[in-house]
Parts: structure tokens; C-alpha cells; sequence
């Protein structure tokens, strides 16, 4: 079967910047998400549906191979699920923390005293994030998807930085394996758990390692090739 001809239209919505305009805001993006940090500390109150929708919306924008989108994203706020997510997670950190772990891990875990317990997956607004290995066309084709990590993973960071925009606080969470995360969210094997992303208000009293945020320094990660 040949392929469908592609259908071009003018690109809308396109604004160009002076360059002391894009100066100006590239400096003020890079002021806020410096302040973005993982947190573990989550306060109970519920993040608006409305809020989480447009994030997810945000995340949905994301480019990806042949933009046929290969992710699938499930929100549980449901306390018995997030029990049971908890549960689950925390019989893979055990025996991540007991013996399967490298000890080279463990070393550059230590400074954040990270361990099993995660009581935290209780507190805040869980979004598992799934990665489709194939799909289907609005004919019915049964499609496969091309870089799928690629692709979702540029997806999970527009959603982590939408949340960051609105005032929330993250954390990419992968207990591995995360297969449990397919049955408690009903999601068919042929999709793979690929993050389990915690958000919310940090807590009152929310601490947070000393050392984080950008501890390297730009000229040591960029090279430039004029």
C-alpha cells in the first residue's frame, strides 16, 4: 500500500525576536528552571485537574519519530492505587538497597540518603509514563513507532519543565523493573513503564540536598565548534 502524500500548510504562530528580546528571555527561562530541583517531600493537597491537563498538553507538543507520538501517559490520584503503587515500588528499592545495587551506585546515592522507604508516592500526584512500541493509524493500521526512548523521553522533560512553570515540584522515579506500574494502571504488556513521575506541592517543612541544582559548570559539558 502506498504511502499517504503528506499534507504541508504555512507554519502560524511564528514570532522572531530582536536579539536583546531572545537575550533577555533565554535569561529569564534559565533563572527559573535554575531553581527547579527534585524533591522527595510532598505536601497532601490535590494539584488542579485543569493544571494537569494543560502540562500534559504541553508534553503532547513534543517532536517525535515520524510524530507518531509513542507515548501514553496515566495520572493517579486515587489514594488505593497510589497505595499499591507505593507497595510495589518499594519491594523492587528493597532489593535494589540490599544487594543488587553496585556498590558504585550506592556511593553516589549516599550524599541525598535516599533507601526504600517511599512514603512520598502516597503524598503527591503520580503521572506514569509508558512507552509505546507500536500503535495505529486512524484507519485501523496497526503501526510500528520509531525512536520511542527518543521520543518520550524529550516528551517527559516538556512535561517536567510545564509543571516547574506553574509553581509544582517533580520527581523522576524508575524502581526497575517497573512491569507492576502496567497492572495496577491497566496498560497492555506491549507497553513499556518508562518513568513514574511524582509532582505536587513540596511539603512545608520540604528539605533538599545542599550540593544540587547545576553543579557543573557550562564550559566543562559544551563544546563549541565555530
Amino acid at each position: 500500500m502506498a504511502a499517504d502524500k503528506p499534507v504541508w500548510k504555512d507554519l502560524e504562530g511564528y514570532h522572531e525576536y530582536d536579539a536583546p528580546e531572545m537575550t533577555r528571555r533565554s535569561a529569564e527561562y534559565l533563572a527559573q528552571m535554575k531553581l527547579r530541583r527534585s524533591v522527595r517531600e510532598y505536601d497532601d493537597r490535590p494539584v488542579p485537574e485543569d493544571v494537569i491537563r494543560n502540562c500534559l498538553e504541553t508534553a503532547i507538543t513534543a517532536p517525535s519519530g515520524a510524530n507518531l507520538q509513542p507515548w501514553h501517559f496515566t495520572v493517579i490520584t486515587d489514594a488505593a492505587k497510589k497505595h499499591q503503587i507505593r507497595t510495589e515500588a518499594e519491594v523492587e528499592e528493597r532489593e535494589f538497597y540490599s544487594g543488587k545495587a553496585p556498590q558504585e551506585w550506592l556511593d553516589a546515592l549516599s550524599p541525598l540518603g535516599t533507601d526504600e522507604n517511599k512514603s512520598f508516592l502516597e503524598h503527591a500526584t503520580l503521572i506514569a509514563i509508558f512507552a509505546q512500541r507500536h500503535g495505529e493509524l486512524p484507519d485501523g493500521r496497526r503501526v510500528k513507532h520509531y525512536y520511542v526512548p527518543e521520543s518520550v523521553g524529550i516528551a517527559t522533560g516538556f512535561l517536567i519543565s510545564a509543571l516547574h512553570n506553574v509553581g509544582l515540584v517533580t520527581l523522576t522515579h524508575t524502581p526497575s523493573p517497573m512491569n507492576f506500574l502496567n497492572q495496577i494502571c491497566e496498560r497492555p504488556d506491549s507497553e513499556k513503564p518508562y518513568l513514574l513521575l511524582v509532582c505536587g506541592y513540596p511539603a512545608a517543612d520540604c528539605k533538599v540536598p545542599a550540593f544540587g541544582g547545576t553543579r557543573i559548570g557550562l564550559d566543562e559539558k559544551v563544546t563549541w565548534i565555530k
